[in-house]
């Protein structure tokens, strides 16, 4: 009895200590849906009995090492016993108990989570080898980043072009696969303004790694005008910029942002490397040789072309995979800032 005394003030003891420590470390990104509430509380849960396991099994392994040890002048052999049908039943038990338990538990959480709004906004999110695309049906609006507005429920229908891709950001908490042939649903709320970033959690390729996009969780008004100007109808009010307008963005600023989130990145770099596509590094006035044999001159007009119809004239040693629906997603100032950008890289 005194052996099972100690080891119980031990475990109770370790195990506060440790959790107390644990309740310190900020272990989550910040949150910014309304899953975060629902998903942290689980986690914490099963951290909290995580701990306590961890604490159970190496206290008693190690009160043993040092209570039961052999002692010097101690010869003798110890006792030999054959299973314990009690402790047995305990450790089958005990534990299904505990896992119908987080079961019901996260069937809970998961439905709070997918509760559908009858006001939510449909998202259609392409993944692709190594970039996404997102569109937003009801709006009539296609583009390289995720716009969403705040405290306004999103709908995503997440599709796959190639292989499986994951749908994560981490400050939102949920995170969905991209099956190639069907159509995934996740539904998010986002409730903090700022930007965050999209990535793939499922490693799907050589390029798995610039597989981002950025994610702005915008004001009511300011997703209106992002709206705007994606449709190209958004006019500055009077009064503000230069001479009643608002400064042009630098284009070559356009095209470095775009070529990031848009994932040209994952396949042409700018420090002359070989990978997927060719090299955007001296790429821009250079003489290219196509597929065909023939050559021709890397000016506007043909950088233009590789971007919204890749397929026309492909460099020779290189493959017919880049996207095709580059003129639909991109707007004709996002392509003029990429070009733009290209020439830069001397």
């Amino acid at each position: 009895m005194r052996h099972v005394i100690n080891v119980t003030i031990l475990i109770i003891v370790a195990t506060v200590g440790l959790l107390f420590v644990l309740n310190r470390v900020h272990l989550m990104p910040v949150a910014a849906s309304t899953a975060a509430g629902p998903v942290d509380w689980l986690f914490g849960l099963h951290m909290d009995i995580i701990t306590f396991l961890y604490v159970l099994i190496n206290g008693i392994m190690l009160y043993c090492v040092f209570a039961f040890r052999r002692r010097r002048g101690d010869d003798s052999e110890g006792s030999y016993f054959h299973g314990n049908t009690k402790l047995e039943l305990g450790w089958i038990i005990v534990p299904t108990i505990v896992v119908m338990i987080f079961a019901v538990l996260g069937a809970s959480v998961l439905s709070q989570v997918s509760a559908a709004d009858a006001k939510e906004m449909k998202v259609i999110v392409t993944g692709r080898q190594w970039a996404w695309t997102f569109e937003y049906p009801d709006l009539g609006i296609t583009s390289t980043e995720l716009n969403l507005p705040v405290n306004e429920q999103a709908h995503f229908i997440l599709r796959s072009e190639d292989v499986i891709h994951s749908f994560w950001v981490p400050q939102f908490r949920l995170k969905q696969d991209l099956v190639p042939g069907q159509d995934k649903e996740l539904r998010i709320t986002p409730t903090l303004l700022g930007s965050y970033q999209l990535m793939c959690a499922e490693l799907c390729g050589t390029s798995h790694a610039y597989m981002t996009a950025p994610v702005n969780v915008l004001s009511a008004a300011d997703f209106e005008i992002w709206r705007q100007k994606r449709l190209g109808i958004y006019k500055e009010p009077e009064g503000t910029g230069t001479g009643g307008g608002a400064a042009a963005e630098d284009p070559v600023a356009v095209g470095k942002k775009v070529a990031s989130s848009a994932g040209c990145v994952a396949c042409h770099s700018i420090d002359g490397s070989k990978i997927v596509g060719p090299t955007w590094k001296g790429l821009a006035g250079e003489s290219v040789t196509l597929a065909d044999g023939s050559t021709v001159t890397a000016d506007d007009a043909y950088l233009e072309e590789s971007i919204v119809n890749p397929g026309a004239k492909m460099v020779q040693g290189y493959p017919d995979v880049m996207p095709k629906n580059f003129k639909d997603v991109l707007t004709a100032d996002e392509i003029k800032g990429i070009i733009a950008y290209i020439k830069t890289l001397k």
